[in-house]
């Protein structure tokens, strides 16, 4: 195969990629950084993987190493800011306890993520231990541990 043939190819499998997994990288950094952070690391990250696409394709999982990716460049940019949780979309009336955000927002990043991920965006606990490289009893364990810290902060009897 030619060099020109392997780029196209390459090219074609980054597509692919991204296609299938860019819209779940987004809400893993999101749902840990919030939106700005979020969304500039899930850019970076694919950036990044895109130079080193040959090596990430071959590996076991792209995708975890993708979030890795993001992850690290989310917390550079931690250093100089804080991040903000997406607003309920203003379409239509939503009633939120008003302490909910600022109770999600003190969850340490891994709750948060695991929280977000499966009761925000509808994840199984198998996707977001795959995407965050942990087990799937440690997703349940950082859900049930993240709702249990809520629940204490806004005073609310489980």
């Amino acid at each position: 195969m030619s060099t020109e043939e392997k780029r196209a190819t390459g090219a074609a499998e980054f597509d692919a990629f991204v296609a299938g997994h860019g819209r779940r990288l987004v809400q893993v950094l999101t749902s840990g950084f919030g939106p700005d952070i979020g969304r500039e690391a899930a850019d970076e990250a694919l950036v990044l993987v895109w130079q080193r696409w040959e090596r990430v394709a071959e590996m076991d999982h792209p995708f975890a190493y993708t979030v890795t990716v993001g992850r690290n460049h989310a917390k550079r940019l931690l250093k100089r800011r804080r991040p903000v949780l997406p607003a309920p979309a203003a379409t239509h009336e939503v009633r939120i306890e008003p302490g909910l955000e600022g109770a999600i927002a003190r969850l340490p990043e891994r709750r948060r993520q695991a929280l977000m991920l499966v009761h925000g965006f509808g994840w199984t606990m198998s996707e977001v231990a795959e995407a965050l490289g942990i087990s799937k009893s440690s997703v349940q364990t950082h859900c049930e541990r993240g709702l249990a810290s809520i629940r204490r902060t806004l005073g609310v009897e489980s």
